[in-house]
């Protein structure tokens, strides 16, 4: 064996030396290759940035704000919106290598900021201009017995008494079962016209519509306008056990 090891010609041991190099060499530009992806992998990974939660949740909250345009009570949301845009702002400022979404916050801000200004506008110019020429506007807050006290009309009520008043409120359901009808019984709030029962009897107006006007069942405030009449004796109506106050009405307004 000694003797076929050396009787091998130089050249080819040369060969496989070089094989075995070159060999050597390709698996460490393998290996380099696979660690500059590693690095390279790692190098994305680390400019990869969240989204601001707060720059989020304003503009979450700024398409919630349009239903302050319907709802008084919800004007003070656009405020929430602008404070956690202004938040999400910062936030960015603050670690710019891990957080994004400048212009959500932006969009967001600007969003809310339109609805902060234009709701209370809009509310105040119906307040404004809703009550019709000829009317007194009106509350169930003048119509409502003391809490405490007996259920009986006070004397804010019996001032009303053969007036023309305007009136808002929620038309219960048991008033009108099907349809377009041209009596119902209006109550101050949503919780008493959503889900029935027996209201206070303070707390009940019987509306009957003039002319052509009719109403319909619906969940939203409707706003009647006529000569309101105060009785110191309990009329009894269908399906509840009376009402004080009954109004015939000239002005129907639903929407």
């Amino acid at each position: 064996m000694d003797q076929a090891l050396s009787s091998r010609p130089e050249s080819s041991i040369e060969s496989s030396i070089e094989v075995d190099e070159l060999g050597k060499a390709a698996l460490t530009s393998k290996s380099v290759s696979f660690g500059g992806g590693a690095d390279d992998f790692e190098s994305d990974d680390s400019i990869y940035k969240a989204v601001s939660r707060a720059a989020i949740a304003s503009l979450v909250i700024g398409v919630l704000a349009t239903l302050s345009l319907l709802f008084v009570p919800l004007i003070l949301l656009p405020l929430v919106g602008l404070v956690l845009g202004i938040v999400g702002i910062k936030n960015i400022r603050a670690f710019p290598g891990e957080l994004t979404g400048t212009t959500i916050a932006y969009l967001a801000i600007a969003v809310n900021a339109l609805f902060l200004i234009g709701s209370p506008a809009l509310h105040t110019y119906t307040y404004l201009t809703e009550v019709p020429e000829g009317y007194i506007r009106s509350s169930f807050g003048e119509l409502k017995s003391d809490a405490y006290g007996y259920d009986y009309p006070p004397p804010s009520a019996l001032e009303l008494n053969g007036k023309d008043v305007f009136l808002k409120g929620y038309i219960h359901p048991t008033s009108i079962v099907s349809g377009a009808a041209q009596k119902f019984i209006l109550v101050p709030d949503l919780g008493t016209c959503c889900f029935g029962g027996q209201p206070k009897l303070t707390h009940m107006v019987e509306v009957t519509l003039s002319g052509d006007n009719f109403a319909r069942y619906a969940q939203r405030q409707v706003k009647v306008a006529g000569t309101l009449h105060v009785d110191t004796q309990l009329k009894p109506i269908a399906d509840l056990q009376g009402v004080y106050y009954q109004m015939d009405a000239d002005i129907y307004r639903g929407y």
